[in-house]
């Protein structure tokens, strides 16, 4: 399953996205919003980071009008690694290196299509490994320090 989610910056491109990846043949879970009413982005990145945090979702995508303040909220969950694409180098290297399991677009920033084909080049990338996961590793003993208290 994959989580989707915005605010009312991103709803339309939040509508192209679900509709490419339904397309895909994937199941899609949207967590809202679902009209163009002003609401706070938080409560959405919230749903969708919690979804892929608890393992419910295989991935998610998470919109907002630039996408930098749902970026801010899914990073908070445990084991998410959200990442803020605007290019198609982004895109392929947030899966590569990072192995980000949350896609975040900017609404106000991309149109439909270039957010779709971004879209498309994350689910299909592959994920390297060896010294990315290395690197992987040592953000996951950060978290856990932080989480313990250590630092």
């Amino acid at each position: 399953m994959v989580a989707i989610g915005s605010d009312h910056g991103g709803l339309e491109l939040k509508a192209a996205v679900s509709e490419g990846l339904r397309q895909r043949g994937l199941d899609v879970v949207d967590f809202g919003t679902d009209d163009d009413d002003s609401v706070d982005y938080p409560d959405f990145g919230e749903k969708v980071a919690g979804a892929v945090a608890r393992g419910e979702a295989v991935c998610g995508v998470l919109v907002c009008g630039t996408g930098i303040g749902m970026s801010i909220v899914a990073n908070k969950f445990p084991g998410v690694r959200a990442a803020l694409v605007t290019d198609e180098f982004m895109a392929r290297m947030a899966k590569e290196h990072n192995n980000a399991n949350i896609l975040v677009l900017g609404g106000r920033v991309l149109d439909a299509m270039t957010a779709c084909r971004f879209v498309s080049i994350w689910l299909d990338a592959i994920f390297e490994g060896g010294r990315h996961q290395r690197r992987l590793d040592k953000i996951a003993q950060v978290e856990a320090d932080v989480q313990a208290g250590r630092i």
